[in-house]
């Protein structure tokens, strides 16, 4: 299995705090958020590759991997003059990213949870599920991407940042995809994995709970509540 860690963000509400740094170097108690991705991400023996897109502040994300993470030979930057969108990405990748499921996540979240146990959920996926998506549960459900789900827990349809959602399980943009399907994102056009491939394959994404903990800490508020967490 490979990874991609979508990191190439602005970071813009996120600001000041991203005025000089990227969202995905922004500490957590003391550690970068992408090395709380890269520690999870290599301590799973699935996972051979790690590709991670850049764009904002590229040359210190370049640097901090080159002090922190040179010991990982399979850890791939992607740079992005002109940002792509988050499936327009995986498309324009698919050369890296062919015989292989793949991994996605957006990396700027703060998340801790099974790996292990996420993969085996992909792995034991219904036989009409061409993915599975991360869900949690979120205490902010009109800022997410609330889904709902068939009686096999796949997603019939989701609710992104409505005023009145049905309930409060929610999108964490963390995704395995099954080998072939960045094809297809590609020979759709497709851009933007939320606008784009997810309603593409409604009925057809199993799902799977993050128990542990999972933050959106795109705004300065919720920053601070997860510098707080007792997680990290």
């Amino acid at each position: 299995m490979k990874a991609v860690l979508l990191a190439a963000g602005l970071g813009t509400r996120l600001q000041p705090i991203t005025n000089t740094i990227p969202k995905c170097l922004v500490p957590i108690n003391g550690v970068a958020l992408l090395d709380i991705w890269l520690d999870l991400l290599t301590q799973q023996p699935q996972i051979t590759e790690i590709y991670i897109n850049l764009h904002y502040f590229a040359d210190k994300v370049e640097a901090h991997l080159r002090s922190h993470w040179s010991h990982i030979s399979y850890i791939t930057t992607w740079y992005e003059p002109t940002l792509l969108g988050t499936a327009g990405t995986l498309a324009a990748h698919t050369d890296e990213l062919n015989n292989d499921d793949v991994m996605v996540i957006h990396a700027d979240n703060l998340s801790k949870f099974d790996a292990g146990e996420f993969i085996h959920a992909f792995e034991a996926r219904p036989a009409t599920s061409v993915m599975t998506m991360m869900l949690f549960e979120t205490d902010s459900p009109q800022s997410c991407g609330i889904v709902e789900l068939d009686d096999k827990h796949q997603v019939l349809t989701m609710h992104e940042k409505v005023a009145n959602p049905p309930t409060n399980l929610a999108n964490a943009a963390v995704y395995v995809l099954q080998n072939g399907l960045v094809d297809v994102i590609r020979e759709k056009g497709m851009s933007d994995f939320s606008l784009d491939v997810i309603p593409y394959f409604f009925g057809r994404i199993n799902t799977w709970t993050n128990h542990i903990y999972h933050r959106d800490i795109g705004t300065p508020e919720s920053l601070a509540i997860a510098q707080d967490n007792g997680v990290f």
